[in-house]
């Protein structure tokens, strides 16, 4: 029975996106290419511009600095209370000093190999969302386009990864979230797009 219902859901939603884009292509060619949405493929040569797109590839990697920043350090946070906590416990049991170096260090790297994996799950999908607004900007987008766009590649990244992880495990995490990262986008402008054409109308009436 749950196994039907999910199967019911998949089925809606693609239903559903297949809906939304129909509906998308038609507003499109009721405002027109010129009002529709703005977002192209933003290629490394779009960085030397010395306009928008350097200053969309500057803000990227300055944001990519910090969050690798924030990564070591909750990494470093995690492994050294990690240390403390087994060097505790093997002190309350009576362990020898080299047994309890030993089970500290393996308790260490487990708890910063834990901490990597949830903060590149958190700062992903974050800096995902972040390049794709500044992409559509450059190519001429207006904010709302933007931040649609961002918002759409924040949710599919997100959950992406989380349905590809319970099918897959971490490689189904990967693929899920590149994945859904892309078709969140997608669904954003499509959005966006009904959006702008409801608005187009509404001006018109």
């Amino acid at each position: 029975m749950e196994l039907r219902q999910k199967r019911v859901r998949i089925l809606l939603f693609v239903v559903g996106i297949i809906l939304l884009s129909k509906t998308a292509g038609k507003c499109r060619e009721l405002v027109g290419e010129e009002g529709s949405s703005q977002c192209g493929k933003f290629t490394i040569f779009d960085c030397f511009d010395m306009g928008a797109g350097s200053l969309g590839c500057s803000v990227k990697e300055a944001a990519k600095l910090f969050s690798y920043n924030v990564e070591t350090a909750r990494v470093l946070k995690a492994r050294d209370e990690a240390v403390e906590t087994a060097l505790f416990q093997a002190a309350s049991k009576g362990m020898s000093q080299k047994k309890s170096s030993k089970l500290a260090e393996k308790h260490g790297k487990k708890a910063a190999k834990m901490a990597s994996r949830e903060a590149k799950r958190v700062i992903g999908p974050i800096m995902s969302s972040g390049w794709d607004f500044f992409e559509a900007i450059y190519y001429g987008a207006t904010m709302t386009e933007g931040f649609l766009r961002s918002i759409g590649t924040l949710f599919g990244t997100y959950s992406g990864g989380f349905f590809g992880e319970q099918c897959l495990g971490r490689l189904g995490y990967l693929v899920g979230s590149q994945i859904g990262s892309w078709a969140g986008g997608r669904i954003g402008l499509m959005v966006y797009d009904v959006v702008n054409a409801v608005h187009f109308l509404s001006l018109k009436l």
